[in-house]
């Protein structure tokens, strides 16, 4: 007994491709959200005189 592999895999349609784009850029831009708000409250956190210390 003979089986025939399809290499391949899952093909996607135009459709599928443009929505997993459009997660992928609502995924980044959320994460990019994050970092920017979790580095505005630190900053506020420690208060403005952590900018004016010795290098």
């Amino acid at each position: 007994m003979t089986m025939v592999h399809d290499n391949d895999g899952i093909v996607l349609t135009e459709e599928e491709k443009r929505r997993r784009r459009a997660r992928s850029v609502a995924t980044a831009l959320a994460l990019a959200a994050m970092a920017v708000m979790f580095f505005v409250l630190t900053i506020v956190k420690l208060g403005p005189a952590v900018f004016n210390r010795p290098l």
